[in-house]
């Protein structure tokens, strides 16, 4: 039987292996999000009334979302999408 891949696992592993952008940051919270929802990429795609392999790209980080997906993600997840402007890891 397969064990079951968690979210932190994921997490360490982009984080050895890529130097984080923005795409995969939101990725990141993506995943978390319908990981605590307990949903499938399919039962997400099904509540935003897209596909399957619109959810497995944003999931797989290689495309910048629209804050409209973005939004629609978060309500399939049964939160709302909140934006900050936090203090800059590299100041210029």
């Amino acid at each position: 039987m397969k064990k079951p891949i968690k979210f932190e696992d994921i997490k360490s592993q982009w984080m050895k292996d890529y130097d984080l952008g923005l795409e995969y940051e939101i990725a990141l919270e993506l995943i978390q999000a319908r990981i605590n929802a307990g949903l499938t990429q399919e039962e997400i795609a099904i509540r935003m009334g897209t596909t399957h392999s619109v959810v497995a790209r944003l999931e797989a980080g290689r495309v910048l979302p629209s804050v409209k997906i973005l939004t629609q993600y978060a309500t399939a997840t049964g939160k709302h999408l909140c934006i900050s402007l936090e203090p800059s890891r590299n100041p210029r």
